[in-house]
């Protein structure tokens, strides 16, 4: 069987307001689509008016002002109804990769619902940052996007730019898929195992907090929360 990461496949990436993924207001996107060779076919950027104003703390970060997304930002319910059908008819096709999935597809759903918008239903998703949890579960220190790059030896240009985030997902799922053969599965069917993975990480990371505070809720819902 040809193995997912030698297909066509795409990448989705966020930049938003803040870090709550049921309060989060989009700010950027981008989508990224490549070849079985790994040559980038397409790639599509919004830049949007939240209609909210933008964090310093969050600016920081992806680099856009308040000030920035009225001038130049498209108007939030016109970007949100664009990136979901452009991620619509990618589901089609193709999976679509995401790095802490249930943090972009929860704001998409969010934002969706918020404009009166038929939410997505994103399926088949591949998220690198589930997936390495699972297949190295004993690794020790931080699995976000910067480190993972490193650790795999991917190029991360441009941090916390969506376009620059979506191409290292890519990279570090291709990376995952070639060095852990179990992977090379149908992407329906490795989506069904992260849902599974997600809910057990989460058990897991809920049963460590508790020691400390009891009435930790750690949420395993993936790749959308309620």
């Amino acid at each position: 069987m040809t193995s997912w990461h030698t297909l066509p496949r795409a990448a989705f990436d966020l930049e938003t307001t803040g870090r709550d993924p049921l309060d989060a207001r989009i700010v950027t996107a981008s989508i990224v689509v490549v070849n079985g060779r790994s040559d980038i076919l397409q790639s599509k950027e919004w830049l949007v008016n939240p209609g909210v104003s933008i964090p310093e703390e969050a600016s920081e970060i992806h680099g856009i002002s308040t000030a920035k997304a009225q001038a130049e930002g498209m108007d939030a319910a016109t970007a949100v109804a664009e990136i979901s059908a452009f991620l619509a008819d990618l589901f089609q096709t193709m999976p679509v990769m995401a790095f802490n999935a249930a943090y972009d597809f929860t704001v998409m759903d969010r934002e969706a619902k918020r404009y009166g918008i038929t939410p997505l239903t994103p399926t088949p998703v591949i998220d690198p940052y589930i997936i390495d949890k699972q297949v190295d579960k004993y690794r020790r220190g931080k699995r976000n996007l910067s480190v993972m790059s490193e650790f795999y030896g991917v190029p991360l240009l441009n941090a916390h730019t969506s376009a620059a985030d979506a191409a290292a997902t890519i990279g570090i799922a291709d990376v995952l898929a070639t060095k852990y053969p179990q992977l090379q599965i149908d992407p329906l069917e490795l989506h069904g195992s992260q849902v599974t993975w997600a809910a057990q990480q989460a058990a897991g990371l809920q049963e460590f907090f508790r020691r400390k505070n009891p009435d930790a809720v750690v949420d395993g819902q993936w790749p959308v929360r309620n």
